[in-house]
């Protein structure tokens, strides 16, 4: 694009040096970053993150508690992992993906293979959700933005953190799937009034 011969970008460096020219005007009087409210949080990515974990994780433990016993050996194909499985592989990676966010070291987790019971498998995922909240209260802004290792790539503290809600997020929709084949509602769909069948 071009104005009277002159480029808009020319145009638009010239009107900043123009700004800048003018007597007491420049960059280095920028003010400080503004203040936040009064009351807003002192980590407010952080509380985000730990919000949207607890209410996808929220979901998951639910559908736990919501599929009855007799379904926990239930799969839908041969080659998948079955409804009880699911929730042993959700309670062993909070451990997994929480400590190494933080750098704690909880030891490897194994509830998949080695729980069978609902009771069992539903306190291990409580257990794991309870240990990701305490990794998430010693976590700030500041050090979520900290590199660490993840498969051997750099990666931000927070974003591990992020992908652990991911990955309950991806899982707590095979439970959806389950839940549906045994004709139960999600909880995630529990308030939603039924579909219409009148035309």
């Amino acid at each position: 694009m071009h104005a009277g011969g002159v480029t808009v970008m020319k145009l638009c460096t010239l009107a900043f040096v123009a700004v800048m020219a003018i007597p007491g005007l420049s960059l280095a009087q920028d003010k400080a970053p503004a203040q936040a409210p009064a009351g807003a949080p002192a980590n407010p990515i952080t509380m985000s993150e730990k919000g949207l974990y607890n209410f996808v994780v929220g979901a998951a433990v639910k559908a736990a508690q919501k599929m009855p016993e007799e379904n926990y050996s239930f799969k839908p194909t041969p080659e998948v992992r079955s409804f009880g499985q699911l929730v042993g592989h959700l309670a062993e990676e909070q451990y997994f993906f929480c400590a190494l966010a933080t750098g704690d070291n909880p030891g490897p987790k194994d509830f998949e293979k080695t729980k069978t019971s609902k009771a069992d498998l539903i306190a291990a995922l409580q257990d794991g959700v309870a240990y990701c909240n305490k990794q998430f209260a010693t976590m700030t802004d500041a050090k979520g933005a900290e590199l660490t290792k993840f498969m051997g790539f750099p990666m931000a503290r927070m974003t591990i953190l992020s992908l652990n809600t991911a990955h309950d997020d991806e899982h707590y929709g095979n439970m959806v799937t389950y839940m549906r084949l045994k004709g139960l509602v999600p909880p995630t769909s529990e308030q939603q009034a039924a579909p219409s069948t009148s035309k």
